[in-house]
């Protein structure tokens, strides 16, 4: 059965709502190239606000810096796209918020954008989430093929998958 693509994101957000509703954990996005589209899926879903607290839209460097507390030289020195980065957003959109798990995007959609080792379609994600008293956050780089949207999109999977897969709390 081939089912369309916007239906096959939206079956993966409400199931990943109902994995966080019943570990009764709650989200926040922080999201660059995805520009939001994790959140607006989650939101989708009606009874989301039991389970999803927010979303932050952070495109810009700026945006990162004053929205999420990413330092700024941390950017320079490891660039915008970057295991750092990523990990930097996540754990400042839960320090920021108090929710429990946070999901944070950043990458190189295209067509521009590109620089030496990291080419269009170079996309890293973070995952942090409460495991009794600390705070675990794994950082995942993906190379996805395609134009802008298929990057976009893929990224957008990916990242309900990395949800889907989080293990329940002890």
């Amino acid at each position: 059965m081939n089912i369309p693509p916007d239906t096959a994101l939206s079956t993966l957000a409400r199931e990943v709502g109902a994995r966080l509703l019943e570990a009764k954990r709650r989200l926040v996005t922080a999201e660059s190239c995805t520009g939001g589209w994790i959140a607006k899926l989650c939101t989708d879903i009606p009874g989301s606000s039991e389970w999803f607290d927010c979303g932050f839209v952070c495109y810009s460097n700026t945006a990162k810096i004053r929205d999420l507390g990413v330092a700024e030289k941390l950017i320079d020195s490891a660039g915008a796209v970057s295991d750092e980065v990523v990990r930097a957003m996540a754990e400042g959109a839960i320090e920021r918020t108090g929710a429990n798990v946070a999901l944070a995007v950043s990458g190189i959609a295209g067509p521009s954008g590109a620089v030496p080792g990291k080419p269009v379609g170079t996309v890293w994600f973070a995952l942090a989430h409460q495991v009794e008293d600390r705070l675990e956050c794994q950082g995942h780089l993906i190379q996805f093929d395609g134009n802008r949207d298929a990057v976009r999109r893929q990224a957008v999977e990916y990242a309900l998958n990395l949800l889907r897969a989080l293990p329940k709390p002890v």
